[in-house]
């Protein structure tokens, strides 16, 4: 089918009179995205061939801040959803040579009224389209670091999962893999919480886990006595075997106020109780 024209047709009265026929070019020039439109539709609601006929609008009508906008919520829908950048940078290509395309058949339709203006449209088209991409992965990228930072803070957070248990008893149940990170996320969250909220006994429950290496010990003995210094009883409970076999080979040990015990129970008991 050819393209319809008319010889009044202005180059946007073009594309959007012929829009099926924009569609069904532009999808043979994406390849490998063709194939995702329905996939990312689905994951992130982002309909991929209704936002390139607005991309267009913007671009052929220089609407320059509602173009930067729309690449910026572009960007943002984007990161949210995690979907892969190759895909966009493939459309917004894809979107740029149907364009060209078009303007070409226009051109002929119109005996070369283009032509006279090529540069200066060249110009116009195709730095609106690096302007849209420069939009959209500074949205996308900053979007993304403040997710990655808000996830890092969440995971900090429930590392860390200070649970009081009345007005100066908090235990603090440590699970999983801890390293010089990871206690050093400790250190700044226990000593502040004991700051704000007054602990005078702090249960550490180290039953979750398996093993630590030197310095990781290292640093917790130390976290354990500026609890001391700053007034609040550690109680430790689930010390491992491996682990204080590595204590006794360091010749470290804990600060003498501070009281062990074999389970989380134990503790429990003694200290709700009293």
């Amino acid at each position: 089918m050819e393209e319809k024209f008319q010889p009044s047709f202005k180059l946007q009265a073009f594309f959007e009179i012929n829009n099926q026929k924009f569609e069904e070019k532009l999808l043979e020039e994406a390849v490998n995205v063709k194939n995702k439109i329905d996939e990312i539709l689905s994951i992130g609601n982002i309909n991929l061939v209704n936002n390139a006929h607005k991309l267009v609008v913007y671009i052929l009508d220089g609407k320059v801040e509602e173009l930067e906008l729309f690449a910026k919520q572009e960007g943002i829908a984007w990161a949210t959803h995690s979907i892969d950048l190759s895909f966009k940078l493939e459309w917004v290509q894809a979107i740029r040579r149907t364009i060209w395309n078009f303007i070409e058949q226009y051109n002929d339709l119109t005996d070369e009224q283009v032509t006279s203006n090529f540069f200066r449209l060249e110009k116009e088209i195709n730095n609106q389209v690096d302007a849209f991409l420069n939009a959209f992965f500074i949205s996308y990228s900053t979007y993304k670091d403040s997710l990655i930072r808000a996830h890092r803070k969440l995971v900090e957070n429930l590392s860390v999962p200070i649970i009081p248990i009345n007005n100066s008893v908090c235990i603090l149940p440590v699970i999983g893999s801890v390293d010089m990170f990871r206690t050093s996320i400790l250190e700044e969250k226990v000593l502040t919480e004991i700051g704000v909220s007054r602990i005078q006994t702090l249960i550490m429950d180290l039953s979750g886990i398996a093993d630590m290496e030197p310095q990781v010990i290292d640093h917790l003995t130390k976290i354990i006595d500026g609890t001391s210094l700053m007034g609040c009883n550690t109680v430790i409970t689930g010390l491992r075997a491996e682990v204080v076999r590595k204590m006794i080979h360091m010749g470290r040990s804990f600060d003498p106020g501070t009281k062990t015990l074999g389970t989380l129970q134990q503790a429990l008991k003694e200290y709700l109780i009293s």
